[in-house]
């Protein structure tokens, strides 16, 4: 197991420890755990409320506020229920840029029933930065959030 795989079993296990029914605590959590753990330039949560993904916690720069179903990285992952792997956002049709800064991109959906309750959203500053090993751990970080919280609409 290399560096960053061992980083990400770590989180997955503190993700467990630092389980919390109420949403908002816990992705401020998780968000803070990622950010630190692996110095990601942005870091957050948002989350489906009626027909739009509102913020929630995060750590970087500030962000957009609200993204519509199907738009930019967040909503098209929402749309699909999948996880997408951006490894530049000049190349991704209607991103939606909240800061020219962000290169490349990871989103993962939380899901509980098979629909989406929020979405876990990952920034880096430099291209080509998330791939599917990425893509497999936070996934399963995803469905152990999925497991602890409750998430009103």
């Amino acid at each position: 197991m290399n560096k960053r795989q061992n980083t990400y079993q770590e989180v997955l296990q503190q993700a467990v420890a630092l389980a919390d029914t109420d949403a908002i605590a816990y992705m401020a959590n998780i968000a803070a755990l990622l950010h630190s753990q692996f110095s990601f330039w942005w870091v957050g949560f948002y989350r489906v409320k009626a027909d739009v993904l509102v913020l929630g916690p995060f750590q970087g720069p500030l962000a957009c506020t609200r993204i519509g179903f199907g738009k930019g990285v967040c909503g098209t992952a929402w749309k699909s229920k999948h996880t997408i792997v951006v490894p530049d956002v000049d190349q991704f049709e209607g991103h939606i840029a909240c800061s020219s800064l962000s290169k490349s991109e990871i989103v993962v959906p939380i899901l509980q029933n098979n629909e989406v309750m929020a979405v876990l959203d990952i920034d880096s500053e430099y291209p080509n930065a998330f791939d599917e090993e990425d893509a497999v751990y936070l996934e399963q970080l995803a469905a152990v959030m999925a497991r602890h919280i409750h998430f009103e609409q």
